[in-house]
């Protein structure tokens, strides 16, 4: 055959296959404008085996925007490099956002595997722009000459993020050490994966099955229906289930007769990834640990701690030590006494046991009762789902003007979620907001807060909330513990910091702020949610709609600081043992049992309290994102209660601290370094009093 009949031949089959990609690309939803309103996903058209195919291109074209930016022969400058940067992954951003909300609320075993395909794959993606010297020398040039051009203060801040962002990410290492942080990062973002699929495998493969009604004994009517829907649910007709879901497990640990019973579920929960079964977290997490000191060492730190805590307010470890010691110091003598006291109601009703982890809640729930004629089940009636969700937004309303239209014309990913558009005073488009509440096998637990696009110049963003709330059963809807009306503000809190921002730059915009910042929006909204004034607002019978009467409030009122020991101590606990594994200065695998023993025998941990979090399903350090920060929770806690004071003493909903509220923390986005925002809101840096008189702790 003729060399020219050959060379046509390939040609032919080169523009056949390019024909051919370009044609499946076409086809691919991810890959083009959303063709929606609002340009949310178009959640009906997306198959999952769309989002492989769709990584790859999108890391191919962003890829591309970064050879463009290297490759300009025009000298290095804020418009060409910096903006550009920040401009740059917007294909990548759409598919990863939307991939990774799916994947944590309608997953499958399809999903886990395109998970574990794409996350080597993204760690070397970014690996390859951390590590651009190129790049990096573009970037560098242009913060070196920064004292020269005039910026703007929300580019001088983006300059500085990225610029320290890239030093973070390694371009300053020698290449041996470059060479190495990827091939840490690859493993370190394929355990934390395995890490979190083991957490929801073990959690959904649990079921306490009730066959006798007897064991049923001293549940409200509501719970054992919801039993009864679960084992519907499972094909277990004439049975009750419960499962290690907090709205499951926790009603039975408070109400349940059956101490056997008690210890088994609540056994079950706290043993979860540590079962020694395939799902058994034990290696992982010590792997983890083991990997990300490695990773602080490339950098030059002792420990992962000081790599993390660097970049955010608290700045080191002994600061987060300093800090949380303080408060465990204040909490462990009230919940001594509240043991004590559970202790003597075991003793006064002849129990003949000594109180253990499982009767924690069902005691404190009968000492409760004694106290305060007060009972959890008197106030679930006044919390329908829907009324509590109305709360939210009627506080927003009052303090931002917020409003908020259900929209059915709107794509969205699973029949309970709901959708709305969120409008400005002037009735102009601000955002869109999923509410997802309730939980399935295909959805992590906890509650959480993301985004299917972040807010950006010209750019509205796409928010979503994410609950595992107590479930409608029969003819009673959905009625929320106190607990869940507070996670339901927390979470809604979250979503302003996103629906708010008001940036320039997607690289600064909403929660993309310090880890230790990012809880003060939404634990300021949790302020509200259980306040006498805003209750009147939404707290009413799901059945004849009267208010919630004040003596049920006063009873909630004077019962405020009961428990507290134990809610302290219990999140205190995991905040120990956090930075504890984050302190590790070597890179030896720990045993995860014997050190976490270890560490709570160092801070004399009560006996009859777990830790919130026990290391195998300590999600938040191991499935990634909360390593050396679990500590945020309080540290926000004394910001928030110290920006709340303001509004107690001006007026709940006063409007000029609620601009400035608005302005300088939940638009400002990363615009400032977190503390200069707050001192801008609050006129002086925090103080601890109020956070101390609100947890009894002065």
């Amino acid at each position: 055959m003729k060399k020219s009949i050959i060379i046509a031949l390939f040609a032919g089959l080169i523009l056949a296959s390019c024909t051919q990609k370009k044609e499946t690309e076409m086809k691919n939803p991810l890959l083009q404008k959303f063709d929606t309103p609002f340009e949310v996903p178009p959640f009906e058209q997306i198959k999952v085996s769309d989002f492989l195919p769709a990584y790859k291109v999108a890391m191919e074209e962003n890829a591309m925007e970064i050879e463009a930016i290297v490759n300009n022969t025009e000298k290095p400058n804020f418009k060409n490099t910096i903006e550009e940067l920040d401009a740059s992954g917007k294909l990548l951003d759409r598919v990863s956002y939307t991939f990774n909300n799916l994947n944590a609320s309608l997953t499958s075993d399809s999903m886990q595997d395109i998970a574990q395909t794409v996350a080597p794959l993204l760690s070397k993606h970014f690996d390859d722009i951390a590590l651009n010297a190129k790049l990096f020398a573009k970037v560098k040039a242009v913060y070196n000459s920064r004292e020269d051009i005039e910026l703007s203060p929300e580019q001088s801040r983006l300059l500085e993020v990225i610029y320290k962002g890239f030093e973070r990410g390694g371009a300053n290492l020698s290449a041996d050490k470059q060479e190495r942080l990827r091939k840490l990062n690859g493993q370190i973002a394929v355990l934390q994966l395995k890490f979190d699929n083991n957490i929801l495998a073990e959690t959904n493969n649990y079921k306490l099955i009730i066959d006798n009604e007897e064991d049923l004994s001293g549940l409200p009517e509501s719970v054992k229906k919801s039993a009864k829907v679960t084992a519907e649910e499972n094909d277990l007709n004439d049975k009750w289930v419960f499962t290690t879901h907090k709205p499951s497990m926790l009603p039975f640990l408070t109400y349940s007769d059956k101490r056997n019973l008690r210890e088994k579920l609540h056994t079950a929960y706290i043993m979860r990834g540590d079962n020694n079964n395939k799902y058994d977290n034990k290696k992982i997490l010590a792997k983890i640990a083991s990997l990300t000191t490695a990773k602080a060492h490339l950098f030059g730190f002792d420990n992962y701690a000081e790599y993390v805590l660097d970049k955010n307010m608290a700045k080191n470890p002994e600061t987060v030590f300093d800090f949380t010691n303080n408060i465990w110091d204040a909490a462990l003598p009230i919940a001594k006494k509240e043991a004590e006291e559970l202790q003597k109601l075991i003793d006064e009703e002849n129990g003949g046991f000594k109180l253990e982890h499982w009767d924690w809640w069902y005691y404190s729930e009968k000492l409760r009762a004694n106290k305060y004629n007060l009972d959890e089940e008197m106030l679930r009636p006044y919390f329908e789902l829907n009324q509590v969700r109305d709360g939210a937004f009627m506080v927003s309303n009052k303090l931002f003007g917020l409003k908020f239209k259900e929209r059915t014309d709107i794509p969205k990913y699973h029949p309970d979620v709901q959708v709305f558009e969120v409008l400005n005073p002037d009735d102009s488009h601000l955002g869109i907001l999923y509410m997802d509440w309730y939980p399935r096998s295909s959805k992590s637990g906890g509650a959480w807060m993301d985004a299917f696009r972040k807010q950006s110049e010209g750019v509205s963003p796409v928010i979503t909330t994410n609950f595992n709330f107590t479930t409608p059963s029969g003819d009673k809807p959905a009625l929320l513990s106190i607990d869940e009306v507070e996670t339901t503000f927390h979470e809604f809190g979250h979503a302003l910091h996103g629906l708010l921002s008001n940036c320039k730059y997607n690289t600064l915009s909403g929660t993309s702020v310090a880890r230790d910042f990012v809880e003060l929006p939404s634990q300021f909204m949790e302020n509200y949610s259980t306040h006498p004034e805003v209750l009147k607002m939404y707290a009413k019978h799901y059945k004849t709609g009267d208010p919630i009467p004040d003596e049920l409030i006063q009873k909630f009122k004077n019962s405020g600081l009961f428990n507290n020991g134990f809610v302290v101590v219990e999140y205190t606990s995991a905040a120990l043992l956090d930075m504890n594994w984050n302190t590790i200065n070597d890179t030896v695998q720990r045993d995860p049992t014997k050190f976490e023993n270890e560490v709570m025998a160092k801070i004399n941990m009560l006996p009859e309290i777990i830790v919130r979090y026990r290391s195998p399903y300590f999600s938040h350090v191991f499935g990634g994102g909360y390593a050396a920060g679990y500590y945020s929770y309080q540290w926000a806690a004394v910001l928030d209660a110290d920006a709340f004071s303001v509004f107690q003493e001006k007026g709940l909903f006063d409007q000029e601290t609620a601009k400035s509220l608005r302005d300088n923390i939940y638009s400002a986005g990363n615009s400032k370094p977190a503390m200069d925002l707050y001192k801008k809101f609050r006129g002086s840096e925090p103080k601890i009093d109020a956070f101390l008189i609100r947890n009894g702790l002065n």
